[in-house]
Order: structure tokens, then sequence, then C-alpha cells
């Protein structure tokens, strides 16, 4: 049977461009190697991951807040084996979802590594080493990412003691001392997770601040307020070696700048230096497909290769590794094969760290703005003046709006705040339709609603704030 369109991985962009090329009546199948589909996301990434920061944020909760709102009880126990299980019960229910949905659509799915074989033609090979070949008009390359270890150092990362974040999902006891290599979104994220459950975290960064490329303003005062939650940052340090000892294991990490090595123990260490494309033994090159300096493959504007009838989306392809990205970029290909005009914005796609207080971003930072020459504005919003935030006792972060100095457009918008990440959407459709500081402010917002910081921030852009 020949197909409109075979997807190669069943991630976010995978799937979601599945169901896409289905619903516009393409013939689909889709090739994953997993028992599961959802690729990294739905089973060792983002939900797994939400599931326990959500978990161990209410364990904090009830830990150190109750006491204050008037609600008394007995110090709360831990049990991490029933909220592992609470993790799986959340992923087995969203790949489950996703088998659903392909059932729902008439997609039909292969099960084993898939390889191009040329334009037109995909061989799944399964895990006996059999094959069969796919015939196929059009082929999508979405095989995600993975973890990229750190550059010349040797790791022997065994999931147990030296974990990536697949490990750091499943530890099974909390640790006395996790160690964290990268300041990045993961390493921050999971090293949230076991500080919260009593761990003694230190972050071990090469740059001289975490979250690189984030707006440094809010970098800053995220550092301070992880570092009142019990964080030790070593930033401006180069790690030259890590290495299994006694229960444990060392890290040793030098400055950046010059100075002597410090080797740390601890009973584990998450490598979390971000991650690669995943393109090896996929047969890119004998099918002629160009990658890139990274390993990622090469695209033009509508994510076509340089070979006809393949294209490439998510992870595997220039541009910020985010799920939702990779959503876009699946429907706008499954949309372009169709014979209509897929599109995606890359200048707002909004990035969230899901800590807490939670971190959300979109549009450009101070830095980019100021090292493109922009003339720009900005206003502040602090949620220490916001009542509902009062109310909660989420009172850390604040609201940051940049907009263009002569035209009012907002360019960007940083939140740090409980919540963030779901404030920051009204500040993506402001500027997907090219909205400006002013309009924003004048939208009416509900009181009381953490979101009315937001509106006051705008108001900061464009003129004075009402409430400070």
């Amino acid at each position: 049977m020949a197909y409109d369109v075979v997807v190669i991985g069943s991630g976010p962009g995978g799937y979601v461009c599945a169901i896409k090329a289905a619903q516009l009546g393409l013939k689909v199948a889709v090739v994953e190697k997993r028992e599961t589909f959802g690729g990294t996301c739905l089973n060792i990434g983002c939900i797994p991951s939400k599931a326990l920061l959500h978990a161990s944020e209410m364990f904090a909760e009830a830990s150190h807040s109750f006491d204050a709102l008037g609600v008394e009880i007995s110090a709360p126990k831990l049990n991490l084996e029933k909220m592992m299980a609470h993790k799986d019960t959340t992923v087995s229910a969203n790949v489950a979802g996703v088998a659903f949905l392909f059932k729902k659509n008439k997609i039909d799915s292969f099960r084993g590594t898939g390889k191009v074989v040329a334009a037109g033609k995909v061989a799944v090979v399964a895990e006996d080493g059999s094959a069969q070949e796919i015939e196929t008009k059009n082929i999508v390359i979405a095989t995600g990412s993975d973890v990229a270890g750190i550059p010349g150092v040797e790791v022997d990362i065994d999931e147990k003691v030296i974990v990536s974040s697949t490990g750091a999902l499943s530890l099974a006891k909390v640790p006395e001392h996790l160690v964290v290599v990268g300041g990045g979104v993961i390493g921050l994220e999971l090293g949230s997770v076991w500080a919260r459950l009593g761990a003694k975290v230190t972050v071990v960064e090469f740059l001289d601040t975490i979250l690189g490329g984030m707006d440094g303003e809010v970098a800053k005062q995220f550092q301070r307020l992880l570092g009142k939650q019990g964080f030790d940052f070593r930033l401006g340090s180069k790690v030259t070696g890590v290495a299994k000892s006694g229960k444990g294991a060392s890290v040793t990490f030098e400055p950046v700048k010059g100075g002597d090595a410090e080797t740390v123990e601890a009973d584990a260490v998450l490598i979390a230096t971000g991650r690669k494309p995943y393109t090896e033994g996929l047969g890119l090159s004998e099918a002629g497909v160009e990658l890139d300096e990274r390993g990622r493959v090469k695209t033009d504007g509508h994510l076509r290769t340089n070979v006809p009838g393949i294209y490439a989306i998510g992870d595997v392809v220039a541009g910020p590794m985010l799920a939702h990205k990779a959503e876009d970029e699946g429907v706008a290909v499954a949309e372009i094969i169709a014979g209509q005009a897929g599109h995606v914005n890359y200048d707002v796609i909004p990035g969230v760290v899901y800590t807490s207080p939670e971190v959300a971003s979109v549009g450009k930072t101070e830095e980019e703005l100021k090292k493109a020459g922009v003339a720009y504005k900005s206003g502040k919003f602090p949620f220490t003046a916001n009542g509902r935030a009062r109310a909660m006792q989420h009172t850390d972060g604040f609201v940051k709006v940049l907009a263009d100095k002569e035209t009012d457009r907002v360019l960007g918008v940083h939140i740090v705040g409980f919540g963030a990440g779901e404030m920051i959407h009204e500040a993506a459709v402001l500027m997907e339709f090219g909205g400006s500081s002013e309009d924003l402010a004048r939208t009416c917002h509900a009181h009381p609603t953490m979101s009315e910081a937001v509106k006051e921030a705008a108001l900061a852009t464009f003129f004075k704030p009402i409430h400070i």
C-alpha cells in the first residue's frame, strides 16, 4: 500500500503532523521505535516531569505554607513510590490518548526504527533485524532529540547514580545531595523536584548565568529565588570529570576564567547539558539529505529538505527544542503537503520553565533588542503589588513588557511568578496580531487575578501603572 505521508517519529511534532494530515484527507502512516507513542515528551520528558513537579510542589506547600493560611496539619510524609505511580499513570493516559487519536483518524502505525531508503521509500527495521519497506509520496522526519552529554568529557550514564533526565524521573530514593550539571530548563526543573523533596541541590553551569538565552533580569531574579529555596550555584564553571565514587559520584570542575579545580561528592549526578538532534541511523546521508554543522536536518522556509518529498520538523531542525514548536511545524507541513499555505511564526513561540515560581517568556529579550539596535521601552510590575498574589502567598516575581519605542508594538514579554506559564499566552495572542502595550493595558482584566500584573506592566510601558 502506498501512502500520501509517512511520519518517522510519534512525538508531539510527529503525531500532530500525522493527525493533521489525516484530517486533511491524506493517507497517513507513522513509524515508531518505542512500544508506546508520544516520543520523549510524553514518555520520559515533558509529561512525567510535570507530574513530578506538581506533586513535589504540593508536598512543599503542605510542608511550609499551610500553617500561615490557618490549615494545621501534622508534618506531611513523602511516599515516593506513590508519587512515581502518579507520574506513570499520567504518562499511560497520555500515550493511550495518542493511540486512540491514531485509530480515530485511521492512521496506520509501524513498530520499528525508520530509515529513509530514498525519496518515496521508508524501511522499518524491527528489533529482530527484519525489515519491511513502505512506499509513500512524502516523508516527514520527526525523530526528535537525545541527551547531548558533556562536550569533551566521557561520562558513564547508568541512569541510577549518574543520570540523564530519564533517570532523574525515576530515582529510587531522594538523594541527600544532587549535583546538576547544566543550569538550563531541564536541570532546574528536575533539580526543583528533588530539592522540594529534601535533597541538597548544587548546580554547576559553564555560563555566568542560568537559563542562557532568557532575559538577563529575569534570570538574575530567578536565581535569587532558587537560592532562597536552597539551591547552590557554581556558575562560570567547566566540568572536567564525572565519575562514580563510593556509593555515589563525584563531579570535578574548574573556573572558566582560570583558577583551582574543585571536586564535589554527591549521591546522584544529573547531566542536563542540553540535547542533540536524533539523526543517526536514519539513512539521511545515503538518501542525499543535507545536515548542518550541528547535525540538524537542513530545511527551507517551508520545512522542505534538499530532497523533494522529504520534510523535517521539531528538534531535528533548527530552532528552539520545544514540543509546541514541533507541533506547529507538524501542522504546517501537513498543510503544505495538502496544498495549503502552512506557516509558523517563530517570533511568537512561548517558553516556560515549570519551577516554582514559573518563568515564562515570549518574543525578544532586552539583550537581543540591544544587540539588534532596536529602540525600545519597557515596563515592569511586581507581584508584591498584586492583590490575588498576596491572597495566595505567591508574591515572588514580576512581569516585564518590552515594546518598540516609536510604534509601541510589543516585542517581548517576560514573567517570573506563580502561573506564569498560563499568563504568557495573552501576550502571545497580542503579539501574533501585532498589538501594542496600550492595546494590552486598555483591555479589561478581571479583578482580582494574577493577570492584572500583565495589564499593569503594559500600563507601565506606554504610560504609568495604577497600583504602584
